[in-house]
């Protein structure tokens, strides 16, 4: 790495994953030099990485995430979909079991992007580092940063083997080397390992408030090949836990990838998790979730991988935003500021949201300006409050997921939101306003208005499904019979 030559224009992200690569391209309009420090020795393309076990499960990237996205970097969506990730329309190519019976296949709303973790991230990494004001350190640790209570200056940096430039290549200073990186501005995005809320006691700064929402929840992921006549156009299939039957949550939902390949994750809260046996997978989803739909489809699919598990599934906020003294020149964003229970899918769209709220905040205050930093956490405080509250909405009813159990604000929304999701599967109107908010494009006032007020009280306006509204081709592209289930 370059030294930088001057300090007052330049950034320092640390976390070369999603979240970071998006706020290097967030403050790359701003800063002369943004460096990008990264403990794994990223790869060229769309390859696996230590530092990134749960690229190894399902992801997906809903529209509010891909509209910020493609606000940092225009036209990337497209190259994603060359590179052979599907673009799938909300709730057009979904089947999808929920709390209260079987949604419909609404004309489109809102859509998602499919397509592997490692595939995603190569794409937009190779997007932000083709810029020359970004450059990667990669093979390098952040230990600490520099400064005081009032301000940080910068970060200190240990580096190991296979420090490089821009391109992530060549050799570095040696392994176990430190020194400092000053900077004007410093921004966390390091994931859910972050260690911020030390570092900046370390500073001087009080313990930041905490909260953690754990439901249990463990899951398991398994890559198959889908049946010939499958591997195009299939939907998403997902099939949702019932938290008012008192017994642990499981699910599964699988998702159409890149070279006709499906992703598939199961889960279970305490008492209910899935084994990381190869043997127990299909069972698993034959037997175990309210709906065998997505065991029949993997008796038919070809395994390609063995089965990857985690139990790295809490959901965690820290209120940076509320501190009552914050330093100039810091910022978190991300799972460093808050990681959700991945069932939700939320976690790629609030880190491409909190990118973009990062770049609008500069551009309104000012690059140095006084107390930049504090607005800069206040905003991106806001999409992942957003998330926050839809994660905990339902994992709060779990047993064990907090000390104190759901609090009667926690009951009074649940039957409301329960009530909403009964509309929902015979109401387009009303799906379509649930998917406004769980795509992240519109917030959850939109759910409280006199309309849908009223249309939750008047309930769906068409008989429930009896079963997964699978079409007669898409039943026999995928070898299966009719009247499945």
């Amino acid at each position: 790495m370059s030294e930088p030559s001057n300090p007052a224009r330049t950034a320092v992200v640390l976390g070369g994953s999603h979240a970071g690569m998006l706020a290097a391209r967030a403050l790359s309009g701003f800063a002369d030099r943004v460096v990008v420090i990264e403990r794994d020795v990223l790869p060229d393309g769309p390859a696996p990485r230590r530092g990134l076990p749960q690229a190894r499960h399902a992801h997906m990237l809903w529209s509010g995430g891909v509209r910020a996205v493609e606000e940092l970097l225009p036209g990337v969506t497209e190259a994603l979909r060359d590179a052979g990730a599907r673009r799938s329309p909300v709730t057009t190519d979904m089947v999808v079991m929920g709390p209260r019976g079987w949604f419909r296949r609404w004309p489109e709303s809102h859509h998602v992007i499919l397509a592997g973790r490692d595939l995603l991230d190569a794409t937009i990494r190779a997007r932000v580092l083709a810029d020359e004001r970004i450059e990667l350190l990669s093979g390098a640790e952040a230990t600490g940063l520099v400064g005081d209570a009032g301000a940080v200056t910068g970060v200190r940096v240990r580096t190991r083997g296979g420090t490089g430039g821009g391109d992530g290549s060549g050799s570095g200073s040696g392994a176990g080397s430190e020194r400092i990186v000053p900077a004007a501005l410093v921004v966390d995005a390091t994931g859910r390992g972050s260690r911020a809320a030390r570092w900046l006691q370390a500073l001087g700064l009080p313990a930041v408030e905490r909260r953690e929402v754990d439901s249990g929840l463990a899951y398991a992921s398994r890559l198959y090949l889908a049946p010939e006549q499958a591997r195009s156009g299939y939907p998403i299939v997902n099939v949702q836990p019932d938290v008012r039957d008192g017994r642990p949550g499981r699910a599964g939902f699988l998702l159409p990838i890149e070279d006709g390949r499906w992703i598939v994750t199961l889960n279970g809260t305490r008492g209910g998790e899935p084994t990381a046996e190869n043997d127990d997978f299909v069972r698993f989803a034959r037997e175990e979730l309210r709906h065998p739909v997505i065991g029949e489809l993997l008796e038919r699919a070809e395994p390609l991988s063995d089965v990857s598990y985690t139990r790295a599934t809490v959901n965690r906020r820290s209120y940076y935003e509320r501190m009552a003294a914050w330093p100039e020149n810091f910022a978190v964003l991300g799972d460093a500021l808050a990681a959700y229970n991945p069932l939700y899918g939320h976690g790629l769209a609030v880190a491409a949201q909190s990118a973009v709220a990062l770049r609008e905040s500069v551009r309104r205050h000012g690059w140095g300006s006084t107390g930049l930093s504090r607005r800069v956490q206040r905003a991106v405080a806001r999409p992942a409050g957003a998330a926050w509250d839809l994660a905990v909405g339902q994992d709060v009813f779990y047993p064990g997921a907090t000390e104190n159990g759901p609090t009667l604000r926690d009951r009074l929304l649940a039957a409301y939101v329960g009530r909403l999701m009964l509309t929902a599967t015979g109401s387009g109107r009303i799906a379509r306003r649930v998917t406004d908010v769980t795509s992240l494009e519109r917030g959850p006032q939109v759910l409280l208005t006199p309309t849908v007020l009223l249309a939750a009280t008047a309930g769906p306006l068409k008989r429930p499904l009896t079963g997964p509204p699978l079409t007669p081709s898409e039943l026999e592209r995928a070898g299966l019979r009719a009247g499945l289930g």
